[in-house]
C-alpha cells in the first residue's frame, strides 16, 4: 500500500510538519471548554486559514483539526453521532488546501486519545477502543487524508488498539506518544520501551517518535533515546515552542521562533526525520524551523550539554530509562554550567 507520504520519507532528507492547531484555534477566537471539530462543519474558513498558515509557512505535511474526533470525546459535547461526518469535513477542508499549493503537501489525519483509561486499569476494553479509532478512520479517509496520525498517547493499549483500527480502515500511518512524565509517558512507556513496542506490531506505523511532553528539551532527549536502540523507522519529534505560562489569565508558550529553529536543527541531528511543532507553535516558528532545515548542514548529534544551553534545562533528573551510567549525569553538569 502506497501513500503520499511514504513517497515524502523516500525522498525527502528531513520533513516539516505542522505546529499547533489549539494554539493557532484559541488565536482565531475559539474558546476554552468548546470542541474544536465543530470548527470543521461551523467554521470551515477558520479551518482553511489554520491549514493554510503551515502550508505558506513551508510545512510539508499538516495535521487535520480531528484530534478529539472520536465518540468518547465528542460526547462531551452531545456530537458522538457525528465522528465520521467531522473527521470527513476536516480532511476535507485539508485536502482542498493540500491539493491547490502547487507542491507536494501530505494531509495527516490526526487521531488523540479516547481520554479514557483502558483495561485493566480503567474500564474502556480493547474492542470498544478499536471500534472508536477505526470510526474515526473511516471518516478521515473518506475524507481524503493521505494516512492517519495518531498523537499524544500514553498508554500501550490504546496504541495498539489503533494500530488495528488503521489496519481494519487500510491506512497507513503514524504514531506518536507523549513523554510528559519523568522522561515517561504517564502511563510508564519510555523511549525504549516504545521502540519495543512499535515494532512488536503486526502493522507497525510508517514512523513513530514523541510529541507535546513539556519543553523542547525533553523531547530531544526522548528523540535520543529512540535513536540509540537502533532503529531504522523513520523518527517523529514535535515539540512544544518552550515551557507553557500563565500571562494575563491566558497559557503562553515561552518558545521563541529562533529557539524552535535551534530546536529543528538538533532534532534533525539527533536522528528525526520528521520535525514539527505541537502547542504554542505558530506559523512565525515554522517559518525559521524551515529555513534552518534548508540552510544549516546537517551534524553530529547534540550532546545533552548543547541541549540545554540552546533550548532550557530538562524537567527531570532522568530521562526515564534508567541508566544512571548515562544521560542524567551528562544533562546535571549541563545544568550547572549553564546556571
Amino acid at each position: 500500500m502506497t501513500d503520499a507520504l511514504s513517497e515524502m520519507l523516500a525522498t525527502h532528507d528531513v520533513i516539516l510538519a505542522d505546529g499547533a492547531t489549539g494554539t493557532n484555534l484559541f488565536n482565531m477566537g475559539l474558546m476554552s471548554g468548546d470542541a474544536p471539530e465543530l470548527w470543521n462543519t461551523d467554521e470551515p474558513a477558520k479551518i482553511r486559514a489554520l491549514y493554510q498558515g503551515s502550508v505558506d509557512a513551508g510545512s510539508d505535511l499538516f495535521l487535520t483539526n480531528t484530534f478529539g474526533g472520536n465518540a468518547s470525546r465528542l460526547k462531551l459535547h452531545d456530537a458522538h453521532k457525528r465522528v465520521r461526518e467531522l473527521n470527513r469535513v476536516g480532511a476535507e477542508l485539508g485536502r482542498e488546501v493540500a491539493d491547490k499549493a502547487g507542491r507536494k503537501i501530505v494531509v495527516a489525519g490526526s487521531v488523540g486519545p479516547t481520554g479514557e483509561i483502558m483495561e485493566p486499569v480503567g474500564s474502556l476494553s480493547h474492542e470498544l477502543a478499536v471500534e472508536m479509532f477505526h470510526e474515526q478512520a473511516d471518516g478521515l479517509k473518506e475524507g481524503g487524508a493521505d494516512v492517519a496520525w495518531l498523537e499524544t498517547i500514553s498508554a500501550p493499549e490504546e496504541y495498539r488498539a489503533a494500530a488495528e483500527a488503521f489496519a481494519l480502515a487500510g491506512m497507513n500511518w503514524v504514531g506518536t506518544m507523549s513523554f510528559d512524565t519523568a522522561g515517561r509517558t504517564m502511563m510508564g512507556v519510555t523511549s525504549d520501551g516504545m521502540v519495543k513496542l512499535v515494532e512488536d506490531l503486526p502493522n507497525p506505523p510508517l514512523a513513530f517518535g514523541a510529541n507535546c511532553g513539556t519543553g523542547a528539551s525533553d523531547l530531544l532527549r526522548t528523540v535520543l533515546g529512540f535513536a540509540a536502540q537502533g532503529t531504522e523507522r523513520p523518527i517523529v519529534a514535535k515539540g512544544n515552542a518552550g515551557i507553557p505560562k500563565y500571562v494575563d489569565g491566558h497559557i503562553h508558550y515561552d518558545g521563541t521562533p529562533e529557539l524552535m529553529a535551534d530546536y529543528a536543527e538538533m532534532a534533525r541531528n539527533s536522528g528525526a526525520k520528521i520535525v514539527g511543532g505541537c502547542c504554542g507553535t505558530m506559523p512565525d516558528h515554522l517559518r525559521l524551523m524551515r529555513e534552518a532545515l534548508d540552510t544549516r548542514p546537517k551534524g553530529a548529534a547534540p550532546a545533552l550539554e548543547e541541549i540545554v544551553a540552546k533550548l532550557g534545562a530538562f524537567s527531570s533528573a532522568s530521562d526515564g530509562t534508567g541508566d544512571d551510567e548515562g544521560a542524567p549525569q551528562r544533562e546535571r553538569r549541563g545544568r550547572r554550567r549553564r546556571g
